[in-house]
């Protein structure tokens, strides 16, 4: 039986699908928009059964010409936090879902799709109830309009429906990213290439690069939705982060020490790298205030009711980690 995924060139797609690869897996159906061909050197190392192209796949599922098909793991969308054209993220991120959505149920085919902390705004509890989710901008109420219809459906689901909320997530295979890449990847390619690390300024009553966020490794992102690939009568939506929120100035030292470390040079403090100029900050910019998430910490409560126990890697365990692939 094949597993689908979507979304399978981009970062979090490509992962899974290398994942399953590790695991065996190599009846997978990859979908994705490849108008970008560049995207397609994340699955250079990876082996597929079948690609469809996004524009195609729908209709051919909903017409049940794909065979025998285990599970959809739906991680396409379109992620720029900054898109103002409301009718391209509607329809890529909710019709899209919709129609996929309904394709599975009318065969009873396991969903697990990305939903997106996106979806909270500028809250401070971060529950999955819709009483916490106030976006701050067409892609987090794309997600979140998403995640409302699924929570209609499902006390009368056919088959398996899983939201997997994440978190900001950092990790290999996000170069085509551009400006939608983690801060983790800007930070080795800004001290690569200019010897510093350049934050935001103070905004929102936070000071110079403490605004806090929850930062969590692809490689547990990966983790989760496996989890709720090998327990299929599991359903609802579930936070992924660590738990913890984190400044981005933690951040950019755990990049830039990483760094270091590679070169066997020894680590710096915050002090010390304000001091030689390693890390600076630049005023926090105009078209971002009132649209910026400040804070973001996952409430993993739900995720562990049910049953997922793995610890999750810390900021430090994850960007060690990821620089070690960069480095290659």
């Amino acid at each position: 039986m094949s597993i689908i995924v979507t979304g399978a060139a981009g970062f979090i797609g490509s992962n899974l699908v290398k994942a399953l690869n590790l695991r065996g897996e190599r009846d997978i159906i990859a979908v994705d928009d490849l108008t970008d061909g560049d995207k397609c050197r994340n699955l250079a190392d990876c082996d597929i059964a079948h690609y469809f192209d996004k524009r195609d796949f729908v209709q051919r599922f909903a017409d049940r010409q794909l065979g025998d098909v285990r599970a959809v793991l739906h991680q396409g969308a379109c992620s720029s936090t900054v898109e103002h054209d409301g009718r391209l993220m509607m329809d890529n991120n909710y019709r899209y879902s919709c129609d996929l959505l309904q394709a599975c149920q009318d065969q009873s085919v396991p969903l697990v799709y990305a939903s997106s902390a996106a979806v909270y705004g500028s809250g401070t509890d971060f529950r999955e109830v819709r009483e916490c989710e106030r976006a701050l901008n067409v892609y987090g109420w794309s997600k979140s309009l998403f995640d409302q219809q699924v929570r209609q459906l499902l006390p009368r689901a056919r088959s398996q429906i899983v939201g997997v909320r994440y978190f900001n997530v950092y990790g290999p295979r996000e170069q085509h990213k551009g400006r939608m890449a983690s801060m983790v990847w800007h930070c080795v390619n800004q001290y690569r290439e200019r010897g510093f690390v350049e934050l935001f300024g103070e905004y929102g009553n936070y000071p110079a690069g403490g605004h806090l966020r929850d930062f969590v490794s692809v490689q547990d992102v990966v983790k989760v939705n496996l989890h709720w690939l090998d327990h299929p009568h599991t359903g609802g939506i579930f936070n992924v982060g660590t738990g913890r929120a984190r400044s981005f100035n933690d951040l950019a030292l755990a990049t830039i020490n990483s760094l270091r470390a590679a070169e066997d040079r020894p680590p710096l403090t915050l002090e010390t790298a304000l001091l030689e100029g390693v890390l600076r900050y630049c005023e926090f910019p105009d078209s971002l205030k009132g649209k910026y998430q400040v804070y973001t910490c996952a409430d993993l409560t739900q995720l562990r009711e049910a049953g997922y126990r793995e610890p999750m890697l810390t900021l430090e365990e994850g960007v060690q980690r990821y620089i070690g692939t960069i480095n290659r």
